[in-house]
């Protein structure tokens, strides 16, 4: 039996690894299943077991689990293409028999009433109609998903956006990657979901003058209506179809979708989820 991670090295599969490693996991009871072997040099350095296979191949998923393992499936990145893609690492989970099949979703799960949940939801409908032993981590967002895009901030001045007053309850990849192993290597984890989100929401404008403060630059948050901010996404070289997801979320912030604080995510790391105010400073540091 091993822990197998999906999408090793991505930036969450990545972090799960050495989450698991960090709660004394043996390097040889991890399997990273990757799709490209020449970008897995830092996993191989790790010390755990190589499996190729990819989303979107399903003959080559057909050796990526074996019987008993505990699989963690992390979303794929390609919208539009991740029901099939996942339910191609379903079929070869339920055919090696694998004891657990935790998935990374959305918060809110069917709940959830913005586009890019879609996907998700689908996913975790296919998952309940496999028969598998489930865990559902349902991943609130990402404090990187804006701390990694601060260039044009610092640039302009700004952050823009279409969001409101709407509050978003984030926190670190690094958090999510804990509560991810946390269920891969704990028990009583099977057949729930966990709503997984940061201990604190926090306002656009909040960020913006947290970026401000620790700066010493004149940051404001502007508040555009959702055709404007598609129009400047796109115009800074965005797909159409990203930049709507993106307007789309911003809209389901406004709705306050990402902004519950269910205390999840603190509970199954047994640690307060990371401070927005940490993780500007540690990007602006980078």
């Amino acid at each position: 039996m091993s822990i197998v991670v999906t999408g090793a090295t991505g930036h969450l599969g990545r972090l799960v690894v050495e989450a698991l490693l960090a709660a004394d996991v043996p390097a040889d009871g991890i399997a990273a299943v990757v799709r490209n072997k020449e970008k897995a040099a830092g996993l191989v350095a790790l010390g755990v077991e190589l499996r190729v296979a990819d989303y979107s191949a399903p003959e080559t998923l057909k050796d990526a689990f074996r019987s008993g393992d505990r699989v963690l499936l992390v979303s794929g990145s390609e919208v539009g293409q991740r029901v099939a893609q996942h339910t191609a690492v379903i079929d070869a989970a339920k055919a090696a028999g694998v004891a657990q099949l935790a998935y990374t979703g959305v918060l809110g799960g069917p709940e959830a009433d913005f586009d890019l949940a879609a996907e998700h939801k689908i996913t975790e409908q296919a998952i309940l109609d496999s028969g598998l032993p489930y865990t559902f981590l349902r991943n609130g967002w990402y404090t990187e998903n804006y701390t990694d895009n601060l260039a044009p901030v610092l640039e302009h001045g700004a952050v823009v956006a279409n969001a409101g007053e709407g509050r978003i309850a984030s926190a670190t990849r690094a958090d999510y990657a804990a509560a991810a192993a946390a269920v891969l290597t704990g028990e009583g984890h099977l057949n729930k979901a966990y709503e997984l989100s940061g201990d604190t929401a926090w306002s656009l404008a909040e960020y913006a003058a947290e970026i401000a403060r620790q700066t010493g630059k004149d940051i404001a948050y502007s508040n555009v209506p959702a055709e404007t901010h598609l129009q400047i996404l796109t115009g800074a070289g965005l797909p159409e179809a990203f930049a709507a997801i993106l307007v789309d979320v911003d809209a389901a912030i406004e709705r306050g979708r990402l902004a519950g604080t269910t205390g999840d995510l603190a509970r199954l790391t047994g640690r307060p989820t990371t401070p927005f105010a940490e993780t500007i400073a540690t990007a602006l540091k980078g």
